[in-house]
């Protein structure tokens, strides 16, 4: 859980300081933020990596390499005196992040028995709001009273935690089992590890694209969030974070109760009908804007569906190659972070183009386009 939110507040961190930076630096605002392409660049790559590693060595090398590159990256940031460099360093961040992410996410199937897998999973995923809920307002006073260099003690320092918790999981051996050294039994089990394992079958193929599809979808909206009730009711910044954290709450609520539906509804199910539900929510969010509190309401409930999609997916995910956890968790990383960076594209595209009416609707088609993936993705019966 730690990992998870060293890593999104690895992440979040550049949106409230890229002003400050660019000024810092004389550069412009998109410049600036190049950085966040260059660190999902590198998350992406290592991540393809790092799964079939995690499958030889374990969880817990992995939880504590990524901890150090987050600190390192963290640093050499708020250090950097000017934008190459600041670049370069988020170069040492996207590294601690795959790590981290995928590791944290992988953990569920090393650390809990097949049966406590989707409860740990909510835990896991949920965590990740704790960085928009509390991380974010930190960046911000930090950067108010000090500057964004010292902002980014708040990465850090939770990074710093999550290798402090790595080193006493070493300690105590709390590993309950070790998935990856298991004799193949039939199957996709047998398969070596690594992305390519994900790749050859088939089930686990769709399953990592509909996360990028899913993933990609959500960044659109996410990303331009804040630009919509700035755009469509003339809230201040300040406001718009207030908002933002709501949904965050809802999002940690969700994930924590995902599990309860998982088991009664089943994954595939509950993946797919809450990806349905998300792009359904998303053409009348984007399209109408009677009050402000009509758009949070529906973005609340869009935040409650996008917690249970995400957080049964990935407990879905270690189920495809149950003895190859960090190899499907790489691929979810990989996914993920790519999703990032195309949803962001592709949202900056479609507003240009035609504004905000017609991304709610290219986004309920990502949506139905990803439930349609997780509905033939196969759900094997835990042990």
């Amino acid at each position: 859980m730690l990992a998870t939110i060293a890593t999104q507040s690895s992440i979040v961190v550049l949106a409230p300081l890229v002003v400050e930076i660019g000024r810092d630096f004389g550069a412009s605002v998109s410049a600036v933020g190049v950085a966040r392409s260059v660190m999902a660049g590198v998350a992406v790559t290592v991540s393809l990596a790092v799964g079939a590693l995690i499958d030889r060595i374990g969880v817990k090398p992995l939880l504590v390499a990524g901890a150090s590159l987050a600190i390192a990256g963290a640093g050499l940031t708020a250090a950097a005196p000017s934008l190459p460099a600041f670049y370069a360093a988020h170069v040492v961040t996207g590294g601690g992040i795959a790590c981290l992410l995928t590791a944290g996410f992988a953990g569920v199937a090393a650390y809990f028995p097949d049966r406590d897998a989707a409860w740990a999973m909510g835990y896991v995923v949920g965590g990740q709001s704790i960085a928009w809920i509390v991380g974010n307002p930190l960046t911000g006073v930090l950067a108010d009273q000090g500057s964004w260099r010292l902002a980014y003690l708040v990465p850090g320092v939770i990074s710093a935690v999550a290798l402090a918790a790595a080193f006493t999981a070493l300690g105590r051996g709390a590993v309950l089992r070790e998935r990856p050294f298991l004799p193949p039994i039939g199957g996709n089990s047998g398969r070596s590890p690594g992305t390519g394992a994900v790749a050859r079958d088939r089930s686990a193929r769709r399953w990592a694209l509909a996360e990028l599809v899913a993933y990609s979808a959500w960044t659109a909206e996410l990303t331009y969030a804040g630009a919509f009730y700035i755009q469509s009711y003339g809230v201040g910044e300040s406001a718009v974070g207030l908002l933002l954290a709501g949904g965050s709450i809802v999002f940690l609520i969700g994930s924590l109760s995902a599990a309860r539906l998982a088991r009664r509804f089943g994954r595939r199910r509950t993946v797919a009908t809450s990806a349905l539900l998300m792009g359904a929510l998303l053409v009348p969010l984007l399209n109408l804007t009677p009050s402000v509190g009509f758009t949070f309401a529906l973005f609340c409930v869009m935040a409650m569906f996008a917690s249970l999609r995400s957080t049964t997916s990935s407990d879905l995910g270690l189920l495809q190659l149950p003895r190859q956890p960090g190899s499907m968790m790489g691929a979810r990383t990989a996914s993920a972070q790519l999703g990032y960076t195309i949803g962001a594209a592709m949202g900056g595209a479609v507003l240009a183009l035609s504004g905000f009416g017609a991304l709610g609707f290219v986004l309920f088609a990502g949506m139905a386009l990803s439930a349609l993936l997780i509905a033939r993705v196969s759900e094997p019966v835990p042990d």
